[in-house]
């Protein structure tokens, strides 16, 4: 295995640590949504009443600013929905958090594109799960991927510049990395590839559409020839094929680099683990998020050196260090066990004894049924 050099290794021991406040904030600013994609890790469609105010949202982005946070994922649902949205960007701009959030497009019609470009500090994610509508929408729900091209023609026209593609790999889709790549370059868009989690509703469909073993393989060396290509560090567990490591911090983030807040303001350790066993506060609680980030007895064990567990007879640990947190907590395996898609062979083999999946604590899908395998049409 290739190692990493030594300002990077300390680097990665002083994030595991945990920092003073998170390099990347992702929060969902609404459970609304008006697609009901069958893989949504917070299981959206219906608006929860108690969701934060404008008044609220305003305060939690004081608080990054005092923090002296870099920029802040925003998501949903799909955030566009919130008749303050637009307010809540600028406000976040205008107080030195940057912003990069991610939409169906639905939302991005001319006018939208041509007020987005014109704001400084912010970035946007496409959503998209096949380079064709046929793959897309068996995931996503009819028209959903003329609605993401729609959008990108009119970041194109405005010279938004370059914005972001975003795609969850699937058995379904992972055949068509080099046509994503394609549709990133007709736009001057540049791709984003993440790892599907078995969290909110794909607790139901990964069993469906995550990547056979062959199929990580092939990932892995398309990304070793792609470094460009962006992952948020989703596939660290596919270092173990060696001897290359891909490019990032091959690390799991959760509550020492990055964390959530929800709609309702609960902030969580992991932006793929909404369930009540990782939820460190509310930011309504006395301290704020500040408070949670920096004291919580949750992120304070997380910070704690972790033991290799049943992985420490692997040589391979090194390499992927135990794999994803929320792939493990939502397949029913300890969290100091093997990942799932362990590529040496061993997820599959705890997943024959794997405990019970934890059920699940909040569902605001709608009642709307999306086929999961691509159809021709």
């Amino acid at each position: 295995m290739t190692s990493a050099p030594p300002s990077t290794s300390r680097l990665t021991d002083q994030m595991k640590a945990g920092l003073d406040a998170p390099i990347c904030l992702t929060w969902e600013l609404t459970y609304a949504c008006n697609l009901a994609c069958v893989h949504c890790l917070s299981s959206s469609g219906r608006r929860d009443p108690r969701e934060l105010t404008t008044a609220e949202a305003e305060a939690v982005i004081d608080e990054l600013e005092r923090m002296q946070v870099f920029y802040v994922n925003i998501g949903g649902g799909e955030p566009t929905i919130r008749p303050d949205f637009f307010h809540l960007l600028d406000y976040s701009v205008d107080h030195g958090v940057g912003v990069k959030f991610s939409t169906n497009g639905s939302r991005i019609d001319a006018d939208v594109a041509r007020r987005l470009a014109g704001t400084d500090y912010i970035d946007i994610q496409l959503s998209i799960d096949g380079a064709d509508a046929a793959t897309n929408d068996a995931v996503r729900g009819d028209g959903s991927f003329q609605t993401a091209i729609d959008a990108m023609e009119h970041l194109a026209a405005a010279d938004f510049g370059e914005f972001k593609i975003s795609v969850v790999m699937t058995r379904h889709n992972v055949g068509q990395l080099d046509g994503f790549q394609a549709l990133a370059d007709r736009y001057g868009a540049q791709l984003r590839l993440t790892r599907l989690r078995p969290s909110g509703r794909g607790v139901d469909s990964w069993d469906e559409l995550h990547l056979r073993h062959e199929q990580q393989t092939e990932l892995y060396h398309w990304l070793l020839d792609r470094p460009e290509t962006l992952t948020g560090d989703s596939f660290f567990h596919l270092n173990a094929l060696g001897p290359e490591n891909l490019p990032g911090l091959n690390l799991c983030g959760a509550g020492r680099v990055v964390c959530l807040i929800d709609p309702v303001g609960d902030v969580y350790a992991c932006p793929f683990v909404q369930h009540d066993e990782f939820l460190a506060g509310n930011v309504r609680d006395p301290g704020g998020f500040t408070s949670i980030w920096r004291e919580s007895a949750l992120f304070t064990e997380l910070r704690e050196p972790q033991s290799a567990g049943a992985c420490a007879s692997c040589g391979q640990f090194d390499a992927c260090q135990g794999g994803c947190m929320a792939a493990k907590f939502f397949t029913g395996l300890p969290l100091d066990g093997p990942d799932p898609e362990c590529v040496s062979g061993h997820g599959e083999a705890a997943l024959a004894t794997a405990g019970a999946i934890p059920a699940v604590t909040s569902d605001h899908s709608k009642p709307v049924s999306v086929s999961l395998s691509p159809t021709r049409r």
